[in-house]
């Protein structure tokens, strides 16, 4: 009977410490669902409601193992109200496995190397004069800039996105949620 009471407090003690591990961590609503910092980007993303879209496309230009692998990154992410702004039929056309490089250069054009948190981009953006520039993995070109407290994200085609949701961190980088899908040339 001892053996079983101290069986059961180190039970107890394990689900509690498990339990207090989880709140230690300080997560990011995005989609209806925590983002956990101890998880990486693409175990985090896959529980975003507003992120279905971005999912599929990684899992289409065959990017889960790279955006799961030790980076840090720093990823734009665009939820499905972006991608639902592209022309009609965009999103159904990149998703072919026929263009498959064409949908992992813009996927790739959303991620930049290193982990840079919104103060990080403002003072990048003030140290620029307002504006300055970030190369992406894809090795596009991308602008940050300040408004008042908002960062925006300026694309190769002129295009721009609002930061909507900011330092999303991850075990491998940082998210940072856009509310436009960003295009390079």
């Amino acid at each position: 009977m001892k053996k079983m009471k101290q069986i059961g407090l180190l039970i107890l003690s394990a689900l509690v410490f498990n339990a207090s591990f989880a709140q230690m961590e300080k997560t990011v609503m995005v989609g209806g669902a925590a983002m956990y910092p101890s998880k990486n980007i693409i175990q985090n993303a896959v529980n975003s409601k507003d992120h279905t879209t971005l999912v599929a496309a990684v899992k289409a230009a065959g990017l889960v193992e790279t955006l799961s692998g030790a980076g840090p990154f720093t990823v734009f992410a665009p939820t499905n109200e972006a991608f639902n702004m592209l022309p009609k039929g965009t999103v159904e056309t990149l998703l072919k496995p026929e263009n498959k490089a064409m949908l992992s250069g813009i996927l790739t054009y959303h991620v930049v190397s290193g982990r840079l948190s919104s103060k990080d981009l403002m003072k990048m953006a003030k140290a620029g004069g307002s504006m300055s520039q970030l190369t992406t993995v894809a090795g596009g070109k991308l602008w940050v800039y300040r408004k008042g407290n908002k960062l925006g994200i300026k694309d190769e085609k002129g295009g721009t996105a609002w930061i909507t949701i900011k330092d999303v961190n991850q075990s491998n980088g940082v998210i940072h949620v856009v509310n436009k899908v960003l295009l390079p040339k």
